[in-house]
C-alpha cells in the first residue's frame, strides 16, 4: 500500500507492503521531501532463516511480498532527482533485519550517490519516531480539514 499526505509546502510518502516498486509509484513519490519505506528483512538472514518454511520466504520475496533493504536503497536512488531529504526505514522483520543493517544498506547506497547529506532514520516497533515538520502551512484562524473539506455544513 501507499499513501501520499501533503501539508502545506511539504508531503510525506508512505509505502509498505510493495513486494516491488513500479515506475508509476515512483513518479508520484518525487514530489515527497520525507518518504516512510518498508525496510522488511536483510536478504542473506532471510535465506538463513530456520524459523520460516521456503514458500514463506519466496513469498516474502516475491511481487507480492516485501521490500528487502537493497530493493528499499534502490528505490531511494531512483528519487534523488526529486525533492526527497528524508527518509524513515520501517517494517523492519524482527527475525530477518537489524537496524544497523537497514541503515548501513541505505547509507551505503546514498554515499555511492554522493548523497551523505540525506536524513536516514529507523523506525522500531518498540520506540516513539522523532517528530518531523513535513510542510508550513498558511497562518490564519482557519486551517481547512479533512471534515470541513468533505462534509460541509449545511446553513
Amino acid at each position: 500500500m501507499g499513501f501520499i499526505f501533503h501539508a502545506g509546502s511539504g508531503s510525506l510518502g508512505f509505502i509498505t507492503d510493495l513486494g516491488y516498486v513500479i515506475k508509476l509509484i515512483i513518479e508520484r513519490l518525487r514530489q515527497v521531501q520525507t518518504l516512510v519505506i518498508e525496510t522488511n528483512h536483510d536478504e542473506k538472514l532471510l535465506q538463513n532463516d530456520t524459523h520460516r518454511p521456503w514458500p514463506v520466504k519466496q513469498r516474502i520475496q516475491s511481487r507480492h511480498g516485501h521490500l528487502s533493504n537493497t530493493a528499499a536503497a534502490g528505490v531511494i536512488e531512483e528519487l534523488l532527482p526529486g525533492k526527497i531529504e528524508r527518509v524513515v526505514l520501517g517494517h523492519l522483520s524482527r527475525d530477518c533485519n537489524t537496524p544497523a543493517l537497514a541503515l548501513e544498506t541505505m547509507r551505503a547506497s546514498l554515499t555511492k550517490c554522493g548523497r551523505m547529506d540525506m536524513e536516514i532514520h529507523c523506525a522500531t516497533q518498540f520506540e516513539v519516531s522523532p517528530q518531523f515538520r513535513i510542510g508550513e502551512t498558511e497562518p490564519g484562524p482557519f486551517q481547512p480539514t479533512f471534515e470541513s473539506a468533505f462534509f460541509q455544513s449545511s446553513g
